[in-house]
């Protein structure tokens, strides 16, 4: 008996990313050629009839355009993310055919920023999902009954699927294989295509935040530059309450209230973001970074760079030094 075709739609916005479509279609494609029949259909479907150009300049022309298809089903539809998604407001044509096609198929999701399309729709109100670590906080900002998780590749829940940023769009469709073929044809998806099966660690590996955009009243960003030129001093709260010539407990309320954070938790996220420049040069050891940044000893720096990163610093040193070894 004939197996019917899952439709994989993959909705393609002008200025898309376009590694947020062809990535994930490709490993459905994959996935056909491994068990050797169209498992899924894979479909791409535009706001207009014409070539979609995305962000690299690239074209892609559609299979269906928005609106025309009320009477296919779909199995999974997938928004892919634009490099402007965050500050560009969502077309209501887009808005009303995402509340009305997305609770229609069995599950429906989105790639990078893509999760902006989907929010502006109103379908992740409630709802764990995560996005590009660069925007993820903007995705709060905007819609802040959204659960968003700017650490993991991949999300899913209940019928929601959202994936990270661009290569995690790959990700996804490699966990979606999973649920549909199971584990053996997924591993042969992943090794066909070079990619990791499941990725180690999460994306603030790759984040590069930094300490650029500094809160607060001039005087305390003048003190975080100065805490991040010097990560090796001793940053103590009365240290730091000193230099602005402060009482130890104004300061630290001031510091909370106008950064967010306590000074503590700040100052070991600036440490650990002189850490990871240093294991990138791949000049030093673990143990003489932790030294150099103001960690106590290698351990003490391995349990806080796995809380910020997700990786030892052993494994980030190996995976991005240009010295690895």
């Amino acid at each position: 008996m004939k197996v019917r075709s899952k439709t994989i739609v993959m909705v393609a916005l002008p200025g898309v990313q376009l590694l947020d479509v062809c990535g994930p279609l490709d490993v459905f494609a994959e996935a056909n050629a491994q068990v050797g029949r169209e498992e899924y259909r894979l479909v791409v479907a535009a706001i207009e009839p014409g070539p979609v150009r995305s962000s690299s300049g690239v074209r892609l022309v559609a299979d269906r355009i928005i609106g025309d298809d009320e009477d296919g089903a779909i199995d999974t539809l997938l928004v892919a993310g634009r490099p402007n998604a965050a500050v560009c407001p969502v077309d209501d044509v887009v808005v009303a055919w995402l509340r009305r096609r997305a609770p229609t198929a069995r599950r429906f999701g989105s790639v990078c920023s893509g999760a902006f399309f989907l929010a502006a729709a109103g379908l992740l109100d409630g709802k764990r999902v995560t996005t590009h670590w660069a925007v993820a906080e903007e995705l709060t900002r905007q819609f802040p009954d959204v659960m968003v998780d700017a650490e993991a590749i991949h999300v899913a829940d209940g019928a929601l699927r959202t994936a990270a940023g661009v290569t995690a769009g790959l990700d996804l469709a490699l966990s979606l294989v999973e649920e549909d073929l199971g584990h053996e044809v997924a591993r042969k998806v992943a090794s066909q295509l070079v990619m990791f099966f499941k990725r180690p660690g999460g994306q603030m590996q790759f984040s590069r935040k930094g300490v650029a955009a500094l809160p607060g009243r001039s005087a305390l960003q003048e003190l975080q530059r100065w805490v991040a030129a010097n990560p090796g001093l001793n940053h103590s709260v009365a240290n730091l309450a000193g230099r602005m010539d402060l009482s130890t407990r104004h300061f630290s309320r001031l510091f909370r209230n106008e950064v967010g954070v306590t000074p503590a938790s700040w100052v070991e996220d600036a440490r650990v973001s002189a850490a990871r420049r240093r294991l990138e040069l791949g000049l030093e050891t673990p143990k003489q970074v932790a030294a150099s940044c103001g960690f106590a000893d290698a351990d003490t720096l391995r349990r806080a760079f796995v809380r910020h990163v997700g990786v030892s610093p052993a494994e980030y040193r190996k995976r991005f030094s240009k010295f690895s070894v």
